[in-house]
């Protein structure tokens, strides 16, 4: 055909190409290397799998796996490190949330190495995998000696239940990591702050704002959307950590001799929609926090 007659794609058609030309190549990894295993992993749940000689030798037998979760020790086990997990969500969600829209803000401003700082902050998400942070905590190295020297753990202790007194003296024991955890969030943050025309900060200092009703009436409105994406984000992150509880019950059930990869499967499967139940309570929450602010 001559080039003459060919018209050219329409604008819209060419972004919609590039867009799913990008999303094909997470579509294609999904396809070949995780749907298999997922569907597979549900099947494991609803049988009896035993490892031999032979190869794996599967036996359907329905739901005895999910009953056996609540009716057995390691059932037990796993729903109280589930628990834990939901409890260290509450608390260190927040903190980290807070800690990555503390840091992006001064990181915004017009400071000297300031791209040094950026990637001083990022670096911790490269190089902080699961062993590394295994061997750190084992080190004492996520810790504040500070901590332990004022006796802040036994003020915890003695003042709070066991079941709030566990998460928050752990956020002092790991101090150090969960910080590590906000990387990835304070460049979310620091994009949505380049986006916020200057303009508006200088219409409100000359209307007499001053920096703190400028945050709140400003920054933070505009922070609202990636507020929920950072949130979501660190809850994931929490919860496909290597060292976290429920996720280590989940690999110890796999090889062990009285549960096997039909259990390990069904806890998989029940930690998934527990995890699933907490990003949703998370989006409805500050769904509707973000309604009322408008309203008001």
């Amino acid at each position: 055909m001559p080039k003459t007659l060919r018209k050219p794609l329409k604008r819209d058609v060419r972004q919609n190409l590039v867009g799913w030309s990008m999303l094909s190549i997470w579509a294609l990894g999904f396809l070949a290397f995780t749907l298999y295993p997922i569907f597979t992993s549900l099947y494991y749940s609803l049988s009896d799998v035993v490892l031999s000689g032979t190869g794996i030798q599967i036996t359907f037998v329905g739901l005895a796996n999910y009953r056996a979760v609540f009716s057995t020790a390691a059932g037990f086990s796993f729903l109280q490190a589930v628990l834990d997990f939901a409890i260290e969500v509450l608390v260190k969600v927040p903190i980290i949330t807070v800690f990555a829209i503390i840091i992006a803000v001064l990181l915004n401003q017009k400071i000297r190495f300031r791209g040094f700082f950026r990637a001083i902050y990022f670096l911790p998400v490269i190089i902080a995998s699961g062993p590394v942070i295994t061997q750190l905590v084992n080190q004492g190295a996520a810790t504040i000696p500070l901590v332990e020297q004022m006796g802040i753990r036994d003020w915890i202790d003695a003042t709070f239940v066991p079941a709030l007194a566990h998460p928050i003296a752990s956020i002092f024991d790991q101090l150090i990591v969960i910080l590590w955890f906000s990387g990835v969030q304070i460049l979310l943050f620091i994009a949505a702050l380049q986006k916020i025309d200057r303009s508006v900060y200088e219409a409100a200092m000359i209307d007499g704002a001053g920096p703190w009703e400028s945050f709140w009436k400003i920054t933070m409105p505009a922070l609202k959307n990636m507020v929920l994406v950072s949130v979501i984000f660190t809850i994931i992150n929490l919860a496909t950590f290597s060292e976290n509880p429920a996720i280590v019950h989940i690999k110890d059930n796999m090889f062990a001799l009285e549960t096997g990869f039909g259990f390990s499967s069904a806890i998989a499967w029940l930690y998934f929609v527990v995890l699933a139940m907490i990003l949703a309570v998370a989006v409805l929450l500050l769904s509707s926090f973000g309604k009322e602010r408008r309203r008001s």
